[in-house]
C-alpha cells in the first residue's frame, strides 16, 4: 500500500515543552495509520508561516500542527497567504489551547494524535485582520495583553496561572479606548474597556459564550464590546454578566456580522489568537467563510 505523506510541524517550546517527550509516540501513531511522517520543528516566531508558504501544491496529504494556538495561527496564515488548501490536524500542546477546547480536541497529546487518524473533517471560518489572519479571536482591552506579555519560560512553569498573573498586573493600567465600529447598518462609537471579534466558544479563558449562539462555520463573527461605565458601581454588573453569559446587559454590545470596520485604533494593542498585533487608524476585519479543513474527533 502506498504511504500518504504527512508534515508534522512542531513548536518545541510550546506549553511546558511537553512535545519533547511525546514526539516519538505521536510519530508512531501517525506512521501506524500509513503516513510517511516528516517532522519540522519551528525555530522562531513566524517560522511555521514561512514553511507552509514554501510548500508546493499537494506536496503532503495532511499537515499536523503540534503547538499552541499561536503555532496553529502561523500555519493557517501560511495557507491563507499562499492560497493553498491542505487538510489540517491539530495536537494542542500550548498553555491554554483555548480554541481547540471548543472543538472537543483532546488535551492529551497521544489521544489527539489518535483522533486525527480516526476523526472527521470539519470546514471552518477564518478571520482576516487587515493583512493578518486569526483562527478564533481578535481582541483588545482588559486582560488581552496577558497572552503575549507573559514570558514563554514563565508560561512553561506556571501554565494557565501565568496568564492570570499577567492579567492581574495589567488591571491598574487599563484605560478606556475610544473607537468607532461599523458593521452592516450598525454604527457604535464610544469608550471601551474590552472588545472581541471572535469565532470561538471562549475568549481569553474568561469570556465564554453559550453554545447556542456560536457556530464556527456560519460565515459570521460573534462581536462583544464592553463600554467603559460612567460609574464604577456599574462595572460589577458587567463582570457578572460576562460570567453568567448574559450579554444583553447595559453597557454591552453583542451581535453577529461577517465584516466589521474599526476606526481610531492607531497604536491600540490587539491580540490575534494570543499574539500581539498593533492597530491602525482603520482596520477591516472580515470573515472568510469555509477557509480551512480541520480534522476533529
Amino acid at each position: 500500500m502506498c504511504e500518504k505523506k504527512l508534515l508534522l510541524i512542531v513548536n518545541p517550546r510550546s506549553g511546558r515543552a511537553k512535545m519533547k517527550t511525546q514526539l516519538l509516540k505521536v510519530v508512531e501513531i501517525l506512521s501506524a495509520a500509513n503516513y510517511e511522517v516528516t517532522v519540522y520543528p519551528t525555530k522562531q516566531r513566524g517560522d511555521a508561516t514561512v514553511k507552509v508558504e514554501s510548500l508546493g501544491d499537494n506536496e503532503y496529504d495532511l499537515i499536523v500542527v503540534c503547538g499552541g494556538d499561536g503555532t496553529l495561527n502561523e500555519v493557517i496564515t501560511g495557507l491563507m497567504k499562499s492560497g493553498k488548501r491542505y487538510r489540517l490536524g491539530y495536537i494542542p500542546s500550548g498553555t491554554l489551547n483555548e480554541w481547540s477546547s471548543g472543538l472537543g480536541i483532546a488535551r492529551n497529546i497521544p489521544d489527539a494524535a489518535k483522533d486525527i487518524v480516526s476523526g472527521r473533517e470539519l470546514t471552518l471560518d477564518v478571520g482576516r485582520f487587515g493583512d493578518k489572519y486569526f483562527s478564533y479571536t481578535a481582541s483588545f482591552g482588559a486582560f488581552t495583553s496577558a497572552s503575549y506579555s507573559a514570558p514563554q519560560d514563565i508560561k512553561n512553569i506556571l501554565g494557565q496561572a501565568a496568564y492570570v498573573f499577567e492579567g492581574v498586573k495589567s488591571l491598574g493600567n487599563i484605560k478606556p479606548i475610544h473607537l468607532k465600529f461599523t458593521a452592516d447598518d450598525r454604527v457604535i462609537e464610544g469608550d471601551f474597556l474590552f472588545g472581541a471579534i471572535s469565532n470561538s466558544m471562549s475568549v481569553g479563558g474568561i469570556v465564554k459564550f453559550d453554545e447556542t449562539v456560536v457556530k464556527l462555520n456560519d460565515g459570521l463573527f460573534e462581536v462583544l464590546l464592553i463600554k467603559n461605565p460612567d460609574n464604577i458601581l456599574k462595572l460589577q454588573p458587567l463582570v457578572d454578566g460576562i460570567l453568567r453569559k448574559e450579554l444583553d446587559r447595559e453597557g454591552m454590545e453583542f451581535f453577529h456580522t461577517s465584516k466589521i470596520t474599526v476606526e481610531g485604533a492607531d497604536g491600540v494593542a490587539w491580540t490575534l489568537d494570543g499574539e500581539f498585533a498593533e492597530g491602525t487608524s482603520k482596520i477591516e476585519i472580515e470573515n472568510i467563510h469555509n477557509a480551512v479543513d480541520l480534522i476533529v474527533p
